[in-house]
Formats: C-alpha cells, sequence, structure tokens
C-alpha cells in the first residue's frame, strides 16, 4: 500500500494551475492504485509561521523554550514525519516574480533542521532523510525552463537535495500567461511527465 505526500502551496485556490496538475495526477494514480494513501498539505490554505528568530532559535535546541518555540518544533516535526512515512512525494511549485510562494518557502524552512534532516561532516553536508521519488509539478507564466530565471524549480532541487530527497522528478508547464495555445502546450507537456513519473 503506498503513500503519497502532497504539498500544494498556490495561493490561487481552484484558478491554480499546478493544483489542477496534482489533481489531475492523483486522480489517475487513485485508478491505478486504489489502496494508496493520499496525504494532502495545502500550504495556500493553511499558511505556517513564517520563521522568524525565535523559531529558529527553538530548532536550535534551547534548553528553555517559549510555547511559540515548543509550537514550531512540533509542527516542524511533524513535516518531518510526514515526509519520512511517505513513499512518493508530489510538491506544486509555482513561480511567483521570479521565486517560490512565501508559504512553500516557509515548508522548506520547517524541514530543514540541522541534526534533523541534515549535518555537517568534515567531507561536508549530508542529507539525512532515506531518498525517495519526487515529483515537482512546476508553472510558470513564461518561458524560463533550463534558463538563467528558472529560479523557483532550482531553489527547491537545491533544498530538498540538501536533505537527502535527491530522486527528483519534474513535471514542468511554462507559457501559460501566453495565450490559450501556449497554455494548453504547456499543461499538455507536464501531464505527459507526471505520468512518466506515476507509472516509473
Amino acid at each position: 500500500m503506498a503513500k503519497v505526500l502532497v504539498i500544494k502551496s498556490s495561493i490561487l485556490g481552484s484558478y491554480s494551475s499546478s493544483g489542477l496538475l496534482i489533481d489531475e495526477l492523483l486522480a489517475a494514480s487513485a485508478k491505478q492504485d486504489p489502496s494508496q494513501i493520499v496525504v494532502v498539505r495545502d500550504l495556500g490554505a493553511q499558511p505556517l509561521p513564517q520563521l522568524d528568530g525565535e523559531i529558529l532559535g527553538g530548532f536550535g535546541g534551547a534548553a528553555e523554550q517559549t510555547e511559540r518555540q515548543q509550537a514550531a518544533v512540533a509542527l516542524s516535526n511533524e513535516l518531518i514525519a510526514e515526509i519520512q512515512s511517505a513513499d512518493r512525494i508530489v510538491v506544486g511549485v509555482p513561480m511567483y516574480n521570479f521565486g517560490i510562494p512565501t508559504q512553500l518557502k516557509s515548508w522548506l524552512d520547517y524541514i530543514c533542521r540541522a541534526g534533523v534532516t541534515f549535518r555537517y561532516t568534515e567531507q561536508g553536508p549530508e542529507g539525512m532523510l532515506a531518498n525517495k521519488p519526487v515529483l515537482l509539478v512546476t508553472t510558470t507564466g513564461g518561458m524560463h525552463r533550463n534558463t538563467a530565471t528558472d529560479l523557483a524549480l532550482a531553489h527547491v532541487q537545491t533544498v530538498l537535495g540538501f536533505i537527502g530527497l535527491a530522486d527528483q522528478h519534474v513535471a514542468y508547464a511554462q507559457g501559460l500567461g501566453m495565450g490559450d495555445e501556449a497554455r494548453q502546450k504547456g499543461l499538455d507537456s507536464a501531464r505527459d511527465e507526471a505520468r512518466a513519473f506515476l507509472v516509473a
């Protein structure tokens, strides 16, 4: 019985292209494996508290922690446990102003914990999470793939690889703001790549 963790990060709700692609993928996946368990965390609908100095201090393992720090550590542990218990992970990565949504950035901040999901060794940093397949569903209004402006995808790939999740796959829908024909072409291309991840 496979367990799939889905991280949605769009702030556009039902108008989200990354959400549309993810929902289509989950529907297809359910037909292929009706017994699978899907855990969905919608960061747009339920944002995480943004990282600040107090929360970062709690992540550092201070002996005495405030209630807010304790709550942040507990939430971080919950998010990390979701990753650890999943067999596959799907992450929505819409590009906003060349970067990722702040909601997704917060999720990355909560799952990057020194001594928990990564550590530094004499040979350099080492990810501590068990590697597993991750699909990054990327959506952009313009044409950015494999260019210097492909910053949102690069950010997420770098952070996930840093904590050990290096088996990364991409379903990339670009040109979504460039007219109906370009939008359809971009969505269809991402659908093909998502299907390849599903059957891999």
